[in-house]
């Protein structure tokens, strides 16, 4: 089905400026952005978080950046193992509908935040479009927290990942070292610190272009890492076939989609198109080209030839099979710290990107929208508020290092629904499509599939947590 099909003919043709010879349009194009500038300014002046937190001064390029940070993360790296629960045929159509509906749900959303902007009503906040589209109890109680976990959660998930990824590289480099992970998560989580005081999302814009940089690099190492693995004489034996009793295949595939679907998840479409400076039609599409293109090239590569090389041993990272159980590794150790740098950097970043949503709250709760942006009575708040924030986020880190079980019953209750559900319901309910033509009964049709999804996904995230509940312990050093 063509996107360009949803959108109406006056969308696509102003995404841009009209040419100089018709005066009339070019008249028209420019009021319309006035009147948009001119209502967004307007919306945000009693509104600190909006503001501050979520200036629209941005381009499609920079929404590209943002969306590629916030999807194309070190997730991926775990693709590999979904794989290992389903199979070729099954780990490769998941990816493949995972890409497809991702990439045309977020376009619904964007469409619909485009409608409101082209009403003078720009909608900048997930809560505040689900606060129009379903009521002010929708966003306040469902769309709103499960958004606010699903952002919080990533940012812990980023704290620990980092440490994680340093304790790899401090291993390597020193086989006996004594050195605990909760130790390297406190000194990630330092850095996150410095990077979570920089004032706005559109300030990101730079880090993220770096960002896109980052996971090109390292999901190149791990597709040339696990192509030279497979290669060399020291390759694991190759078995492709999926293992356990019935209810553990059952369950494992469940848990496997929901991995797969965390990894595609973003749960900020509205906050990112907010980047944007007026008039918005178009940028997103554009940004979301640009971030899918990444997704292709990472996403196939990394699972695909992670899985070709270590089958159904292929560990929740890849990167974990390159080293072996005596601490050497399978590549190069000058390869290895690299491409472990790579994915750290980047998750500094990653943090940083989720952490906005916090941000925006914070800055509405303790700002002052009439004082200057710099001025002490609101810098001092917001080095405080988002300070004690990754603090917080730290700190559950290290004391859980675990997280990632409970990251996926996260992922299955918050990415699942926000992301594979509520864009197509958005859609209908604002735009009507006809029950009796396709849009309706598609988006219709997904949003219920994803819904039971969900379910199952939770379940069996639960479950899991259920069964690695015996090797918990406060600050373990995994």
């Amino acid at each position: 089905m063509s996107l360009e099909f949803l959108r109406e003919e006056k969308v696509i043709h102003s995404s841009a400026c009209p040419a100089d010879g018709n005066h009339s349009e070019v008249e028209s194009w420019k009021h319309d952005a006035g009147a948009q500038v001119e209502n967004l300014e307007e919306s945000r002046k009693h509104d600190a978080g909006a503001q501050f937190v979520l200036k629209s001064k941005g381009s499609w390029l920079h929404c590209g950046y943002h969306l590629t940070t916030s999807i194309v993360a070190p997730a991926l790296l775990s693709l590999p193992f979904a794989f290992s629960s389903l199979g070729w045929v099954g780990g490769v159509v998941c990816l493949i509908v995972g890409a497809l509906v991702t990439f045309y749900a977020y376009n619904l959303l964007s469409l619909v935040l485009e409608h409101y902007a082209k009403r003078g009503h720009r909608q900048l906040r997930f809560r505040d479009l689900t606060n129009d589209i379903l009521g002010e109890k929708w966003g306040r109680y469902y769309v709103g927290p499960i958004q606010f976990m699903v952002c919080f959660g990533a940012v812990i998930g980023a704290a620990l990942l980092g440490g994680q990824s340093m304790k790899s590289i401090y291993l390597v480099s020193r086989p006996n070292g004594s050195m605990e992970l909760y130790v390297f998560v406190i000194f990630f989580g330092m850095f996150m610190l410095i990077l979570a005081q920089i004032p706005s999302f559109h300030s990101l814009r730079h880090i993220n272009l770096i960002s896109l940089l980052l996971c090109l690099a390292y999901s190149a190492c791990a597709t040339g890492g696990s192509i030279y693995v497979g290669h060399s004489a020291q390759a694991p034996p190759k078995d492709y076939s999926v293992v356990g009793d019935s209810q553990d295949r059952v369950f494992g595939a469940f848990n496997a989609i929901a991995i797969i679907a965390t990894t595609y998840g973003n749960g900020i479409i509205p906050e990112i198109q907010a980047t944007a400076a007026p008039p918005v039609t178009g940028k997103m599409f554009k940004g979301l080209c640009l971030c899918y293109t990444i997704v292709i090239v990472t996403f196939f590569n990394v699972a695909v030839s992670g899985y070709w090389a270590f089958g159904n041993k292929a560990d929740s990272t890849i990167f974990s099979n390159f080293i072996k159980d005596n601490g050497h590794t399978l590549v190069p150790k000058w390869f290895f710290l690299m491409s472990n740098i790579f994915v750290l950097l980047q998750l500094s970043a990653v943090g940083v990107v989720y952490l906005q949503p916090t941000n925006e709250v914070l800055e509405g709760f303790f700002a002052n929208p009439e004082k200057n942006q710099y001025s002490a009575r609101n810098v001092i708040p917001r080095l405080v508020f988002r300070s004690l924030s990754i603090i917080i986020a730290t700190t559950i880190a290290a004391m859980l290092p675990f997280f990632g079980d409970i990251n996926a019953v996260i992922g299955a209750f918050g990415f699942l629904p926000l992301d594979f559900v509520v864009p197509f319901i958005f859609y209908n309910i604002t735009f009507k499509p006809s029950t009796r033509g396709a849009i309706f009964w598609v988006n219709t049709i997904i949003a219920i599939v994803f819904s039971v999804f969900s379910i199952i996904g939770s379940i069996s995230a639960v479950r899991q947590v259920v069964l690695d509940a015996k090797n918990y312990k406060l600050f373990a050093n995994l």
